[in-house]
């Protein structure tokens, strides 16, 4: 029951993604023309400090590893939201892991014009038990895809808050993207 139940689930976003996009690939969409625009420069890539890879791919999905925010210098942003860092700063380092995130998606398929959609996206905040504004911290993330990618850029999304993130990075997201 729950093996039909997942293949209607990736049978439907496969549908979803495939419909939905048609117009914007026909409008010659650029990704690197709306990142200049947007005035948005991808990071340096950064390599793995453990034995995982920053992207896989299986067909024409690509999974990417949780990444952090790096600020322009290359360091980690840290700190625990709704302690040291606001919910303002928490959605900014959502951001900023939105452009890591695209760094590795780049480096991994070459060209982020390939992109068909984006499927699913889990935030992960590191936040104080009192914190309750989670999804208005990974909105850092999805407002950002979504003002580069338009239509195609809405995902599925889950955001969750932790005790603690590694190197004390306010937030981790990972995403799953379907590629042409």
């Amino acid at each position: 029951m729950k093996r039909a139940v997942l293949i209607i689930l990736m049978v439907s976003v496969f549908i979803s993604c495939s419909s939905k996009n048609k117009s914007e690939t026909n409008r010659n969409f650029d990704v690197y023309k709306r990142l200049k625009e947007l005035n948005i420069s991808l990071n340096r890539p950064w390599i793995p400090v453990a034995n995982y890879v920053n992207a896989r791919r299986s067909g024409n999905l690509v999974f990417l590893s949780g990444h952090g925010p790096h600020n322009p210098a290359g360091a980690f942003r840290q700190g625990k939201v709704g302690k040291e860092l606001s919910l303002e700063q928490g959605y900014e380092a959502a951001r900023l892991t939105g452009v890591d995130l695209l760094t590795s998606l780049e480096q991994e398929i070459g060209d982020l014009n390939r992109v068909k959609c984006f499927i699913k996206v889990l935030g992960m905040v590191n936040a104080d038990p009192s914190f309750t504004d989670l999804p208005k911290v990974i909105d850092g993330f999805s407002d950002l895809i979504v003002a580069i990618f338009g239509e195609k850029g809405k995902h599925a999304r889950s955001s969750v808050g932790v005790a603690s993130l590694p190197s004390n990075i306010p937030v981790e997201i990972e995403m799953i993207v379907e590629i042409k």
